[in-house]
């Protein structure tokens, strides 16, 4: 497999889970103009907490052009270069992994949390990508929103929902950890940020059907702000529910929830998705944000809302549950549904169509 925008913060990130992968073998790294031709560890500016590979490092990055060799690439690309790149290499026959905000909202790809709404990778037989297709991780505030949602969904029905995003630097990518006027400050606008909280709910904790996702009914507000924290998101939410219930059951619903099996399997699960937080402190980015390897979503300060019906806090790590480790887990699960076996065959679409079998 492949990784597009290797060097960005993201990119490193799913580089650094890539190295060693029970299932994945790195065989490409690409990155824009500037960096290709370089070695890895020229092109990176790497800021991980674990040394670089040695191997790896001495990769040449080349350019982000498809070829006819690669059956799964991770994209780390930003939104402009992903509407047209992701394409290409689809087009060629990979299943693109994307990280990017660029096809989140197509109807045909599906928009993934693997805990959340596994059924929506049925979507990929709708698509029109050429030979592959195209799968989506959510926003990185989006994920930390919607994992906590989706038991409440499920059990009592969510109408309305009020979210504060208190985002990490990290958030920002590379640039973001130099952010000078974010010291000592906080500044409340995130370019696109709310817009991305307020639509993708909507897709994720939606019903599939045979148009496609038919969106779930809830009204998300949403003010993020950027935060002098390195790495975790956390959010305040109130949240308005259809049923009348207790925050005892509230708690009760989150302690509950759990994946599918199938998901529970895949190498980059935590062992837990949803940790309660009993500390009325918490939780806090410094203490919490790397349970699980990153991959848990931690929840606290559950109580009542004078406003809507309940409030409580969640964080999550940005890199990891947010974006590279999220998307790592989405390509396992496409793994698993069979998306991935070399020169593989999607169902339902065309004449010339053949069925794919696991291995």
């Amino acid at each position: 497999m492949a990784v597009l925008g290797a060097t960005g913060l993201v990119g490193q990130v799913l580089v650094k889970l890539l190295m060693g992968h029970p299932w994945f073998r790195l065989v490409a790294l690409m990155a824009s103009e500037r960096s290709a031709g370089k070695p890895y560890r020229e092109a990176v500016r790497w800021v991980q907490d674990e040394p670089l590979e040695q191997d790896v490092g001495e990769m040449v990055v080349g350019p982000c052009e498809s070829g006819e060799d690669l059956p799964l690439v991770f994209s780390a690309l930003g939104a402009e270069a992903a509407l047209t790149v992701e394409p290409a290499f689809a087009e060629a026959g990979s299943l693109v992994v994307s990280n990017a905000a660029a096809h989140r909202m197509h109807p045909d790809v599906p928009l993934v949390i693997p805990e959340v709404n596994p059924d929506h990778l049925d979507l990929v037989s709708r698509q029109s990508f050429g030979k592959g297709a195209i799968l989506a991780n959510p926003n990185c505030s989006t994920t930390g929103l919607v994992l906590p949602l989706k038991p409440l969904h499920d059990a009592f029905g969510v109408e309305t929902v009020q979210v504060v995003t208190l985002q990490s630097l990290s958030g920002g990518g590379l640039a973001g950890l130099d952010l000078e006027e974010a010291q000592d400050n906080v500044i409340p606008l995130i370019e696109g940020e709310e817009e991305k909280m307020e639509r993708e709910p909507g897709k994720i904790l939606g019903s599939l059907g045979d148009t496609g996702v038919n969106p779930a009914p809830l009204a998300v507000s949403a003010q993020c702000n950027r935060v002098p924290v390195r790495e975790g998101h956390s959010l305040s939410v109130s949240v308005g529910l259809k049923q009348k219930v207790t925050t005892e059951e509230l708690a009760g619903a989150f302690e509950g929830f759990a994946a599918d099996p199938e998901v529970e399997g895949l190498p980059s699960s935590p062992e837990k998705v949803l940790r309660l937080i009993g500390d009325e402190d918490g939780p806090q980015p410094r203490v919490h944000k790397d349970l699980d390897g990153g991959m848990a979503c931690s929840i606290g300060r559950i109580r009542a809302c004078p406003v809507l019906d309940h409030r409580f806090v969640t964080l999550s790590h940005n890199l990891f549950r947010g974006a590279a480790g999220g998307t790592l887990l989405l390509a396992e699960l496409a793994v698993s549904r069979g998306l991935v076996e070399g020169d593989w065959i999607k169902e339902g679409r065309g004449e010339n169509c053949q069925t794919g079998s696991r291995g």
